[in-house]
């Protein structure tokens, strides 16, 4: 059997027999913390100090984080459980939580134990049963509340660093009866520590609309603010005007901490009054993804930071703004004072403060940066900024041409020896521009809707948008190059997000001989990922979630196998591939199937024998094969 790690494995999902008799949990807590009534036991090590990793609501990359993260010292350290009642649900997986226990108490709420090291007691050793049983290493089981009991404090695992898990700590939710992750906090842990206001780094300011300013230009610009205790503010007020929407860039602390949290919750005021309110108090993991519109994903791709927006933009449908009373920015036509509130779960709070002067549109600026170079653009929501080097004793006129027909374009404004001009993409789509600087072409093929189906032909290739795929109307670019005989497409713009997949058929041009060791890869960074993908008709079809270019290369180098340890107690390996990535491995031992746990992060693949004192006593054979069906092959005899 093949023990499949990525995400074509299936899970096998296993309802276990209530005539199974029940599990004894192996360990009780000797010195139980007092606990109130209708409180949690603190998961790990209750009673001391801990040192909180990450907290529920914090932004990720492509998902909100929903529970509490609990550093241990390495792996090993006992999880107990936080409340009475039954073990649910057991998934061991390559990725994501990794090894994770769901425990179901009395009062409708799922704790979550995630990133295990070892399942501990019964549980422990029916999971490790059902693996042999079944010959795979990811397995997702549920059981039933008669199966495996557990009591306030018993031991549950051991805590570890498994799945996606950046380093040894126990993720620990709390889900409710709908499924939505709670605040672990309002449980009020004696053990976590916090009495320190949420940081600010950085304020940005963006306009929404083609009309509006931000110190008499168009676009969005980032502001660093000067500390003052738990106060901030701006050196020096903003000259505005039109639809402004604010971001901040921020985060929590707590004592004792180099890590980073979420802050819960955010007030946007103007002249002393609530314009806006997120709440995040719970995570819907059906809805996590819609992060991607609460943040500025242009600066999250090409920057890494965070910027929260205080504002809900286009395909926005999370629910954290209840106390909102304007969800589209402030419209700034006489001079605003500027507030924003910042708290954490405990209250501690922060203040940004700094003033919006406001300022009728100019059509000359000193403020305007110059540029050294004859043309720059910028895609802005439905808007594209062209700024250009002004030439001596020339016309300031654009010329923006589409489908063979020109268009004329004064500018918005200017200064230092820029011209600045504002297309409006809903009317023009344009296919080069040209001015005295020369001619800049672009690549924009269509206007795709957010909300509906659509579908894009073209010779170079087809794709299907699903309903809602986009969170905003996309201005599709599409471009063909080669480069050493290879192939490139570029399908959009990897600074605007897609929410769900899209369906591309690539038509190549160049003649291939279909392999499985030809492969398609989507550029990332420096590097490349594999892509799922089929041949029909001498057309490639494939679905993606990221915007970016893609390009056919060959896998023909198999992966490698790099012993660490083989002995009667254990076998350890690193394996690696260099471009494909691994599809899957297997072991056996005398010809019988051998548990292998597969950490992606390190490479380490490890042995998990069917009984602990079993030994390791003959003819060892491992198998690694990539995504290409390149196969390396380690041969021992123990």
């Amino acid at each position: 059997m093949r023990n499949f790690w990525n995400s074509k494995l299936s899970s096998v999902v296993f309802l276990i027999g209530a005539a199974l008799a029940p599990a004894q949990a192996q360990f009780r807590l000797d010195n139980p913390m007092p606990a109130r009534k209708g409180t949690y036991l603190f998961p790990i090590k209750p009673g001391n100090t801990a040192i909180i990793t990450g907290t529920m609501g914090e932004l990720r990359n492509t998902h909100f984080h929903a529970g509490l993260d609990i550093d241990t010292p390495g792996i090993g350290v006992p999880v107990l459980a936080a409340e009475s009642g039954y073990i649910a649900r057991a998934t061991a997986t390559t990725g994501g939580y990794g090894n994770v226990l769901y425990v179901t108490h009395p009062d409708g709420n799922t704790t979550v134990y995630a990133h295990l090291e070892e399942f501990k007691g019964a549980v422990g050793d029916f999971i490790r049963k059902e693996r042999y049983k079944r010959k795979v290493s990811e397995i997702d089981l549920e059981f039933t509340p008669n199966q495996f009991p557990v009591t306030k404090g018993d031991l549950l695992a051991l805590s570890g660093n498994t799945g996606g898990s950046g380093g040894p700590h126990l993720h620990f939710e709390v889900r409710d009866q709908n499924n939505d992750a709670i605040n672990p906090l309002s449980y009020e842990f004696a053990e976590v520590k916090d009495n320190l206001a949420p940081l600010v780094f950085k304020i940005a300011l963006k306009t929404l609309d083609a009309n509006a300013r931000i110190n008499d230009q168009f676009g969005r610009f980032e502001f660093s603010v000067v500390k003052n205790g738990n106060s901030y503010s701006l050196l020096h007020p903003i000259l505005a005007n039109g639809s402004i929407g604010v971001e901040v860039l921020a985060h929590d602390k707590m004592e004792n901490s180099r890590f980073r949290y979420g802050i819960n919750y955010i007030n946007l005021l103007v002249d002393s009054q609530q314009v806006f309110q997120q709440v995040i108090d719970k995570v819907n993991f059906g809805n996590t993804r819609q992060i991607l519109t609460l943040m500025d994903y242009k600066s999250l791709e090409l920057n890494g930071n965070r910027f929260n927006k205080l504002y809900v933009d286009d395909g926005n449908r999370l629910d954290y703004y209840g106390g909102a009373i304007t969800k589209q920015g402030i419209t700034v036509t006489n001079d605003k004072a500027v507030e924003i509130r910042l708290r954490d779960y405990n209250q501690n709070e922060s203040k940004v403060r700094f003033n919006l002067k406001y300022s009728p549109a100019v059509s000359e600026t000193p403020l305007l940066a110059a540029s050294g170079k004859p043309y720059e653009t910028e895609l802005i929501e439905n808007t594209l900024k062209v700024q250009v080097k002004q030439c001596t004793d020339s016309k300031p006129e654009l010329a923006v041409w589409s489908s063979g027909k020109s268009t004329v374009v004064a500018p918005a404004y200017s200064g230092s020896n820029q011209l600045v001009y504002l297309v409006n993409l809903r009317t023009i789509l344009p296919d080069s521009m040209t001015s005295c600087q020369g001619t800049i072409r672009f690549n924009f093929k269509d206007r795709i809707p957010s909300e509906t189906e659509y579908k894009y032909y073209s010779e170079l290739l087809d794709i299907t948008f699903p309903p809602q795929s986009l969170y905003d109307t996309l201005y599709l670019n599409v471009a063909y190059d080669t480069l050493n005989q290879q192939e490139i497409f570029t399908i959009g713009d990897r600074t605007i997000p897609l929410h769900k997949n899209i369906a591309v058929t690539l038509k190549p041009k160049m003649n291939y001989f279909q392999s499985r060791s030809l492969g398609l890869y989507r550029k990332e960074g420096r590097g490349f990922v594999y892509v799922n993908s089929e041949w029909k008709n001498n057309r490639l079809r494939f679905n993606t979630r990221d915007f970016g270019q893609f390009t056919l290369m060959r896998d023909t180098i198999p992966p490698t196998i790099t012993k660490i340890s083989l002995s009667s107690a254990t076998a350890r390996f690193k394996i690696r591939d260099n471009l494909s990535g691994i599809s899957y491995f297997e072991a056996n031992i005398n010809g019988e199937w051998l548990l292998m746990v597969y950490d992606y992060k390190t490479g380490i693949l490890k042995s998990e024998k069917p009984e602990p004192d079993k030994m390791l006593k003959g003819d060892f054979e491992l198998k690694v094969v990539d995504q290409a069906g390149n196969e390396a092959l380690f041969k021992q005899k123990l």
